[in-house]
């Protein structure tokens, strides 16, 4: 893969006010609707898949789409990103990428402490993917410009972000008690997302549940667009990966992948 917004490479000699800028600028660019999205009707998976222990890795149908899932891990200074690509059920590629890490973990500048490596494995990356899947959000950001929009407009390709933990807005109703599975409660902004307020910015979603919740529960993940997907296709891209886990097949591979490459 090539970066095509060079300009918007993270940079960690920037200073938080310069960063922040950046990010309107990188909003203002990224698409919040459907341009080249996959159906996710075209995703959906039955069951989990298996990661390979190496390569080459198992082919795909040529003509179905690839969905490359992104996750981080951090060891002695250094941030370690694997992206694995899954197509038809089978994982197709795989690669890790490294950066140092340059500046502190800051709320709503995680691109520019993480995206380093991200870009690094991305561009190592021997397959074209139809999606990227990234561990953090979307427009589920103070300027709408989360890890997910900030590679995807990088990279001009669509994303969506996953996140564990919601950073701002709020959600259209509780979160407080267990939701069953495949529950949805959209995310709409509010004061705190430089968005109109009332706009749906991404959802909660519950991809599992334990049968009788009451005593111990599985928490929603919020899901978000990144760039050149809407906030619906997110969620319904999110559902039709999720096989059995929390996760999402191409993240929680990537996971997977990342533990193993810190080690």
């Amino acid at each position: 893969m090539d970066v095509v917004r060079t300009e918007y490479l993270p940079d960690p000699s920037l200073d938080q006010a310069e960063m922040k800028a950046q990010q309107r600028d990188i909003a203002a660019d990224a698409t919040f609707e459907d341009d080249g999205a996959v159906d996710p009707a075209a995703l959906r998976l039955d069951e989990p898949i298996e990661l390979p222990d190496g390569d080459p890795p198992r082919s795909g149908a040529a003509d179905a789409p690839i969905v490359v899932g992104v996750d981080q891990a951090f060891t002695d200074g250094t941030a370690i990103s694997a992206a694995i690509a899954v197509q038809s059920g089978s994982v197709v590629g795989r690669s890790i990428g490294r950066a140092p890490l340059e500046i502190p973990y800051i709320p709503g500048l995680l691109a520019y402490r993480e995206a380093g490596a991200i870009v690094d494995a991305l561009e190592s990356l021997t397959v074209d993917p139809s999606l990227l899947m990234l561990d953090g959000s979307g427009r589920i950001h103070y300027r709408q410009a989360g890890i997910a929009t900030h590679v995807g407009v990088l990279f001009d390709v669509p994303a969506v972000g996953v996140a564990k933990s919601l950073l701002c807005g709020g959600p259209a109703r509780s979160l407080e008690n267990p939701l069953p599975d495949g529950t949805r409660v959209p995310i709409l902004a509010d004061g705190s997302v430089e968005a109109p307020d009332g706009t749906v910015i991404g959802h909660a979603y519950q991809s599992r549940q334990f049968p009788t919740p009451a005593r111990r529960h599985v928490n929603p993940l919020i899901v978000s667009p990144g760039h050149r997907v809407s906030a619906t296709t997110t969620v319904e891209t999110v559902a039709a990966l999720a096989a059995g886990y929390k996760l999402p097949e191409p993240t929680r591979l990537a996971d997977r992948a990342v533990d193993v490459a810190e080690v």
